[in-house]
C-alpha cells in the first residue's frame, strides 16, 4: 500500500469534483473544483514568491474555507504548515513565528489588528486570510507574486490535478503544544502520521460523499484538523464553518440547520448540550416514574434516543467525543439509551490518535484499543490492575520537538516508545481506561489546551497571593487562592480589602492570556492547599466532582 498523504488529497478533489466542499455557514460555498483552482493560485503565489520547499508557512485565525484551502496548498506545493491559535496573545503569535522560522504568514483580521510586523523579521509577507490579500510585505516580490497568481491560473478540469508524492517522513506540520515562549513545544508531524490518522478514518468511520459536518473544534490543534477537515475532506462531504465562538446556543442552531451526518466535539460541548436541552425535558416527575417500570421502560428510552438525537440535529451516525473524559454520569445516560456514541483518546504529539472504538462495541469508562498502526503499553507491573504511564509506539509517532533535543529526549525513549504522561490501565481485551492526568492539561469548549501551571506561575507572584490553584468548573476556569498572611497583617486589610486586590490581580492577569483561559472568578481559601512529600499540591483533592 502506498501512504501517500497527498495522493489521497489528490483523488478526493478528483473524485468529487462538483460536490460541495467547504462552506462558511451563512456564507459562500467551495465546491472542491474551487478548492482546487485556490490550491493552484496559492501554489502560484508561493513559487513566485520565492518559497522554496520545506519553508515553513504560519496560519492564524478562525476556522473558514479559506483556512483549510491555504493548509491544503502548503502541503501539496511541499512547504511546511505551522497552524497557530487565533487566540494567542500577540507576544505569542510573535514568538511561534519567530522560533519555527516561518517565511509567510495567512493572518485573519482580528490577528491582523493585534500583531506587529516588526517583531517577526523574518517574515516575507502577511496575507490577509479572508481574501488572500497582501497585509504586509517585507519586499515587492510578494505583491508581484499575488498580482501573478490572480493573472496566470487558468480553469482547470479533474485530469489536470497533479500533485507531488511526499516523502512519508518528510515533515507536514509543525504543530505549538503552548502558546507561552517559555514552554511551546513545536510538535513536528510527519506526512506518515497525517496518512496513518486519516487512513485510520477512512476504515473506521465509512463517511458518504455528500454527507455533511460542522467544524467546531479549532483547526490550529490536531484533533479538529484530522477529523473535522482532512478525513471529510478526503471523504467527499461538505464542511460547515462557525464564523462565531461556537457558544451552545450557536451550536444547537447550526446543527439544526444543517443536520449533519457526522459529530466531533470534546466533552464540553456535548455535557452542556444535553444539560441544557435534553435533561430539562427528562426530569419532570412522571417521566421518572415511568423509567422505572420495566415494561414502559424500553419505549419511554426509544423517545428519549430520539430527543437527545434531535438535539444533534436528528441525522447523524456518530458522535467522537474526545480531548478529555466525558463526565461518568452523561456517559452513563447516553450508553443506558443506546445512543451512538464513542470517546477516543489522543495527542498532539500522536497526530493525534492513539484508541478508539465503534460505539456498538464501546466499553463506557475506556478510550477505546489502540488504532491501527499504533501500540499501547502501561508502564506498571500489572497492568490490568495497577495504573501506569501510558506509553505509546507506532506511525502516527511525532519525529520529535522542533529545536529542543532535550525535550525530544525526555518524551521518547531509546526503544521509541512515546511516554504520553497520562496514567492508565489495559483490561483483558486491549481497551484503554484513563486514570489520571499528570500533565493536568484543561480542554477548552474549542479544543484549546490550558496549562494551569503557566497560569498558576503569574497568579503566585501577585500581590497578597501565598499559592494557587487553578480549577475548571462547569466550563469556566476558577482561580483558588489561599492568600499571604504576612503581607495581609503588615498591609492591615480587612477581608473584604484582600478580596478587592485579588479581583484586581485577576483582572490584570486576563489582560495577559488569551479569551479561552481567563480566569472567570475568584475563591479565597484560608487554609493552605494539602501538599504531596515533594510539596506539589494534591491537585485531584480539588478538582469539582461532575454531576448531571
Amino acid at each position: 500500500m502506498q501512504k501517500s498523504f497527498i495522493e489521497l488529497i489528490e483523488n478526493s478533489i478528483k473524485d468529487y469534483w462538483d460536490l460541495p466542499a467547504l462552506t462558511d455557514y451563512k456564507g459562500a460555498t467551495h465546491r472542491y473544483k474551487d478548492v482546487a483552482r485556490q490550491i493552484e493560485k496559492l501554489h502560484i503565489l508561493f513559487e513566485q514568491g520565492g518559497i522554496k520547499k520545506g519553508d515553513k508557512i504560519a496560519l492564524c485565525s478562525r476556522n473558514s474555507s479559506n483556512w483549510g484551502i491555504t493548509f491544503l496548498a502548503i502541503l501539496t506545493y511541499g512547504a511546511t504548515a505551522v497552524p497557530i491559535l487565533h487566540e494567542f496573545k500577540a507576544d505569542n503569535i510573535h514568538h511561534i513565528i519567530n522560533h519555527s522560522g516561518s517565511k509567510l504568514l495567512f493572518a485573519g483580521d482580528s490577528v491582523w489588528n493585534t500583531i506587529d510586523h516588526k517583531h517577526m523579521p523574518a517574515l516575507e509577507g502577511i496575507i490577509r486570510m479572508e481574501d488572500y490579500t497582501i497585509r504586509h510585505a517585507r519586499t515587492e516580490t510578494i505583491t508581484a507574486a499575488q498580482k501573478q497568481a490572480n493573472r496566470q491560473c487558468e480553469k482547470q478540469h479533474a485530469g489536470h490535478i497533479r500533485y507531488r508524492r511526499e516523502d512519508p517522513d518528510e515533515i507536514a506540520l509543525i504543530n505549538y503544544t503552548s502558546g507561552t515562549s517559555s514552554a511551546s513545544k513545536g510538535v513536528l508531524l510527519p506526512y506518515l502520521s497525517l496518512w496513518s490518522n486519516l487512513r485510520f478514518a477512512l476504515d473506521q468511520l465509512g463517511y458518504n460523499p455528500g454527507e455533511k459536518l460542522v467544524s467546531i473544534l479549532t483547526m490550529a490543534h490536531m484533533y479538529g484538523l484530522a477529523f473535522e477537515f482532512i478525513y471529510p475532506f478526503t471523504s467527499g462531504n461538505q464542511i460547515f464553518f462557525l464564523s462565531k465562538i461556537p457558544s451552545p446556543r450557536i451550536i444547537a442552531e447550526v446543527f439544526s440547520t444543517v443536520r449533519p451526518h457526522l459529530i466531533v466535539a470534546v466533552p464540553l460541548v456535548i455535557e452542556k448540550i444535553i444539560r441544557n436541552q435534553v435533561l430539562p425535558k427528562l426530569k419532570r416527575p412522571h417521566i421518572r416514574l415511568f423509567l422505572k417500570i420495566p415494561l414502559i421502560n424500553k419505549p419511554l428510552q426509544a423517545r428519549i434516543r430520539q430527543k437527545v438525537l434531535d438535539a444533534f440535529g436528528g441525522r447523524f451516525k456518530l458522535l467522537a467525543v474526545g480531548g478529555a473524559a466525558l463526565n461518568h454520569e452523561v456517559e452513563s445516560f447516553l450508553f443506558s439509551i443506546r445512543f451512538p456514541f464513542t470517546v477516543g483518546y489522543g495527542m498532539t504529539e500522536c497526530g493525534p490518535g492513539i484508541s478508539f472504538d465503534h460505539w456498538q462495541t464501546f466499553r463506557p469508562g475506556s478510550c477505546g484499543k489502540a488504532v491501527a498502526r499504533m501500540e499501547i503499553k502501561i508502564d506498571s507491573p500489572n497492568a490490568r490492575q495497577i495504573a501506569g504511564e501510558i506509553i505509546v509506539k507506532g506511525e502516527n509517532v511525532m519525529k520529535g520537538y522542533y529545536k529542543n533535543p532535550e525535550a525530544t529526549a525526555e518524551a521518547i525513549d531509546p526503544e521509541g516508545w512515546l511516554h504520553t504522561g497520562d496514567l492508565g490501565i489495559l483490561d483483558e481485551a486491549g481497551y484503554l481506561y484513563i486514570k489520571g492526568r499528570s500533565k493536568n492539561t484543561i480542554l477548552g469548549s474549542s479544543g484549546q489546551n490550558i496549562y494551569p501551571e503557566e497560569i498558576e506561575d503569574k497568579l503566585n507572584v501577585m500581590p497578597y497571593v501565598s499559592e494557587s490553584l487553578v480549577i475548571s468548573e462547569n466550563g469556566k476556569l476558577i482561580a483558588l487562592i489561599h492568600p499571604e498572611a504576612e503581607a495581609v497583617k503588615r498591609s492591615r486589610l480587612s477581608p473584604e480589602e484582600v478580596y478587592k486586590q485579588l479581583e484586581h490581580s485577576r483582572k490584570m492577569l486576563n489582560r495577559e492570556l488569551p479569551a479561552y483561559s481567563q480566569i472567570s472568578r475568584i475563591r479565597i481559601r484560608q487554609e493552605e492547599f494539602e501538599k504531596t512529600p515533594k510539596k506539589s499540591i494534591k491537585r485531584y483533592l480539588y478538582q469539582p466532582q461532575p454531576s448531571l
